[in-house]
C-alpha cells in the first residue's frame, strides 16, 4: 500500500507525506490524516491529504 489508491488512505491512518516544499528532496512528513483532498480514486504521485496538524501533502507511504 503506497498511498496511490484513494481506497487504501482513511482519516486516522498514520501516514508518511511528502509536503510540496519537499518535492525536489523527497523529504517525508509522518502524521495523521485528517481529510482527504483528492477526488480521483488514483493519482500516480500519491493521494493529497490534510494531516492534523494543517499541513497538506501527498502520500507515499501508510505506515
Amino acid at each position: 500500500m503506497d498511498g496511490r489508491n484513494r481506497s487504501d488512505v482513511k482519516p486516522g491512518m498514520k501516514v508518511a507525506v511528502i509536503l510540496k516544499k519537499d518535492q525536489r528532496t523527497g523529504a517525508k512528513t509522518e502524521g495523521i490524516v485528517k481529510d482527504l483532498l483528492t477526488n480521483s480514486s488514483f493519482h500516480p504521485h500519491g493521494i493529497k491529504v490534510r494531516l492534523e496538524d494543517g499541513q497538506v501533502g501527498r502520500v507515499s507511504d501508510i505506515l
